[in-house]
């Protein structure tokens, strides 16, 4: 990768960021403003891109759990959403191409495949929109991960059919062998430490044990990091095994989205069918509202799940590079694809960071489509007259729980977005709900101008605590909020918005490990402490 991409790269990047749009925006346009400059991508930022997606897959892995993906809305859901696209994209791009003669040799087939590489949706967007947001542990977010899996396996179950590269005969055997040995796994994520020593293994074992195996096995490079991730994430280091992967796959991810301005030149055709394409994307958008409502979604559940997954796909691109290259498709459509999927993103970036605030005016006509019957995840919340209210019960919250408890016996109630954590505190004797903070709908259930008088927000990244800010703010909550922040400027941020107090983590834990140390010392040695005390006075 030579100087004058990353150069553009990161200058695009800082722009689509000074105007509050994820950077990845400023990375597409990077794409096609390196294209229209006569530069290609290579084989190494080829390498980067797909090292990038390798990672992210095994990140989502790390996160996923398997029984999500059994739930009915899920597994269902995503095979009826492909199937209703299938049914109404196929005729239509096949009689586009028939009216106005484009697209020679256009028959039902092809058009049935073009279909199919349209009904995926992009996991790289979708997971970057739900980070940067903070609701990957959302309901909504949980349903869309649960989706964009669901896809990729369909997608992975098309390249490797298609191919005619059956999976080789020690396979199964390979699967076993890593089912077995968990076990050895785990022990060696313990063993590695942390710092740089975490960050290898988890390279390791995405790279070499995930997707090195897979591919000697005829099985996809990416399946294999993906499964991988998923059986290292009920390990207790599996939080902190993300997490120092994150920066380096954010990274390489980098080199993805300049790819997709890279596939080709452009020409009128492909220009004019990625239009229609944008024209059409509404229809997958409303296809998930409708699919994941009839499962007793709720309206926003729904919406806001279904606005992450309204792009096309990188999976898409990768379907349609295999038809060109077979020769079932011409080259357009594949430049074609990745304009849509470049325009998709661009049009649906803006709108999933105002998604609570698009969806605020129209929730009573979205609620007529809600179906009879509740979500498990969706019951009614019910309180027992708690006035206290902790969202985001990690280390800090639980921390704030047990001393507002000690104080206020059974007046502290403590919320938390991932069920598995919830259950937990239930197990370990805490009153802990499942709850999202950035739901609107949450807030008006629960009734919080009547049964709350604080409010701490505590919730790991900083965006969910001021999207939960702001939505206390348009309910008129007219309580105290206090919220955590991991530097100055989120501090500030939060400040900013309105709430009563915002406290830097780090320095209130600073200031509270001192006040213990001197607690210490002056048990220990009183009349040194006594000394101290009198020469501050």
């Amino acid at each position: 990768m030579d100087a004058l991409l990353l150069a553009i790269a990161f200058c695009f990047g800082l722009i689509a960021q000074q105007f509050r749009l994820p950077p990845l925006v400023g990375f597409l346009i990077s794409g096609f403003v390196l294209q229209a400059l006569g530069k290609t991508g290579g084989p190494v930022l080829n390498d980067i891109a797909n090292l990038g997606v390798t990672l992210m897959l095994f990140s989502i892995g790390v996160k996923l759990r398997l029984r999500t993906l059994a739930r009915p809305e899920i597994w269902a859901g995503t095979s009826l959403h492909t199937g209703s696209i299938l049914l109404v994209f196929t005729p239509v791009v096949l009689g586009v191409a028939t009216l106005f003669g484009t697209a020679a040799g256009m028959d039902w087939k092809t058009a049935l495949l073009l279909a199919f590489a349209m009904s995926f949706s992009s996991t790289v967007f979708a997971v970057k929109s739900l980070d940067e947001s903070g609701d990957m542990g959302a309901m909504h977010g949980r349903v869309a991960i649960g989706m964009l899996i669901m896809q990729d396996i369909l997608a992975v179950l098309f390249l490797t059919f298609s191919t005619g590269k059956v999976p080789k005969l020690w396979a199964i055997p390979l699967l076993l062998v890593l089912l077995l040995g968990r076990r050895w796994i785990a022990a060696l994520i313990g063993r590695s430490g942390h710092g740089e020593m975490i960050a290898l293994c988890g390279l390791f074992l995405a790279l070499v044990v995930g997707a090195e195996s897979f591919e000697v096995v005829g099985l996809k490079a990416d399946l294999g990091a993906l499964f991988v991730g998923i059986l290292v994430g009920t390990h207790p280091k599996a939080k902190e095994l993300s997490k120092s992967l994150m920066g380096l796959t954010d990274l390489l991810l980098v080199g993805f989205f300049l790819q997709i301005g890279l596939q080709g030149s452009l020409s009128l055709d492909a220009v004019l069918w990625s239009l229609l394409l944008i024209v059409m994307l509404p229809l997958k958008g409303i296809a998930f509202f409708i699919i994941l409502t009839r499962f007793h979604l709720r309206a926003r559940t729904a919406w806001m799940a279904g606005l992450n997954l309204s792009t096309y796909s990188e999976f898409g691109l990768i379907v349609l590079a295999l038809a060109v290259g077979k020769g079932w498709l011409a080259n357009e459509w594949l430049i074609a694809m990745a304009l849509s999927l470049s325009l998709s993103i661009l049009i649906l970036a803006p709108l999933s960071r105002k998604a609570e605030e698009l969806y605020d005016p129209i929730c009573d006509f979205l609620k007529r489509f809600e179906t009879k019957g509740q979500h498990p995840d969706d019951l009614p919340i019910q309180t027992k007259g708690e006035r206290i209210g902790i969202f985001g019960m990690g280390r800090v919250g639980v921390a704030a729980y047990r001393n507002l408890q000690s104080r206020f016996p059974g007046q502290v109630i403590g919320f938390d977005r991932d069920p598995a954590a919830v259950e937990q505190h239930r197990n370990d004797g805490r009153n802990v709900m499942l709850a999202d903070a950035t739901d609107s709908d949450f807030w008006e259930r629960v009734r919080v101008k009547d049964n709350l008088d604080l409010v701490i927000l505590a919730m790991p990244k900083h965006t969910a605590n001021v999207h939960a800010a702001q939505t206390l703010r348009r309910h008129e909550f007219e309580g105290v909020v206090a919220a955590t922040g991991k530097f100055d400027d989120e501090v500030k941020e939060l400040r900013l918005i309105g709430l009563d107090t915002a406290f830097n983590l780090y320095s209130e834990a600073g200031a509270g490990f001192a006040d213990h140390v001197f607690h210490v010392f002056a048990q220990q040695r009183p009349d040194l402490a006594c000394t101290w005390r009198a020469r501050e006075e």
